[in-house]
């Protein structure tokens, strides 16, 4: 078979293979209210393993079998995925076969007899309350950007919320005065989260910024344009005001969501509040910070205890 010949039957296959992927990606969005980064990661699993099967002449889901999915995991180990990628790849070809059979379109779903790759713990980048202080601390000025990124960054560690959560709310959710605010999160689920007096204050003196600057907008947080912050801008904004503290390793704003949660299980909190806070529809995801707790008795330990 020539180049040519070949190089056509995998764009066959692609086309044959991709109405599935489609569907089931419109189905995430549109009926799971799966977010964008999370359709998009869907996609590019989904899309890799379209390639790997039309390579191999595949043209029909009904054709693929248990083999197929563990030789396109192997491709992927030979490409350099560690454990983690390829068990999310995994998991994304299970989704999508069982999405196919309760659509009545396969049997049965050739990814679910897969064994996935054992992944070694990993306990979560946080930071300590003593660097988190100087992180808020740092921030300092009564320009519009500094009252900004000041609220912003109280708000994230006074909740806990995802990046996400946090830029899609509007001032008319939070409520200053009782100290909660009213998030949507995975799956469409609304949830109430709790802030103190110190978010609640940083954010008060942001909006009366914002009011003398005019901007009417409805998003809590916005860009210097008046607009709605975007996740890029926020990690961006974070990004930058660590820079400025000497000594602060670099921190993504899921790391303040780690860094909230690590520091209520170290104060005591129940485990269950704080999968409730979090929004965790299973207590497991949650548990997971329960080492990060313990990494920190270890670090504290080592630190400061003279025979470490």
């Amino acid at each position: 078979m020539t180049a040519s010949m070949e190089e056509g039957r995998r764009a066959e296959g692609v086309r044959a293979l991709s109405p599935a992927v489609e569907a089931f990606l419109e189905y995430r969005r549109m009926v799971r209210g799966a977010s964008r980064h999370t359709v998009d990661a869907y996609a590019g699993d989904l899309e890799q393993f379209v390639a790997h099967l039309a390579a191999l002449g595949i043209r029909d889901w009904k054709d693929v079998q248990p083999a197929h999915v563990r030789s396109y995991l192997a491709e992927m180990v030979r490409r350099g995925l560690k454990g983690r990628s390829v068990a999310r790849r995994l998991s994304a070809l299970r989704s999508f076969f069982r999405h196919l059979v309760r659509a009545g379109q396969l049997a049965e779903n050739p990814a679910r007899v897969v064994v996935s790759p054992k992944l070694d713990k990993r306990v979560p980048s946080f930071y300590f309350q003593e660097e988190m202080k100087a992180l808020l601390d740092s921030i300092r000025g009564d320009d519009w950007q500094s009252l900004r990124d000041r609220a912003l960054l109280e708000f994230l560690y006074a909740t806990g919320v995802r990046v996400s959560e946090c830029v899609a709310l509007d001032i008319a959710d939070v409520d200053l005065e009782e100290g909660f605010a009213l998030v949507m999160g995975k799956g469409g689920k609304e949830r109430y989260v709790l802030f103190g007096e110190a978010a609640a204050r940083a954010i008060h003196r942001y909006l009366a910024k914002r009011r003398e600057l005019g901007w009417e907008d409805a998003a809590l947080f916005v860009n210097r344009f008046g607009r709605r912050l975007t996740d890029r801008s926020v990690r961006r904004i974070l990004a930058a005001r660590i820079q400025s503290v000497p000594g602060l390793a670099h921190l993504s704003p899921h790391g303040i969501r780690h860094s909230f949660a690590t520091h209520l299980l170290d104060g005591g909190a129940d485990l269950r509040v704080v999968q409730d806070l979090l929004g965790h529809a299973s207590i497991s995801s949650t548990q997971f910070y329960t080492h990060t707790s313990r990494e920190r008795l270890v670090r504290v330990y080592e630190r400061s205890h003279p025979r470490a």
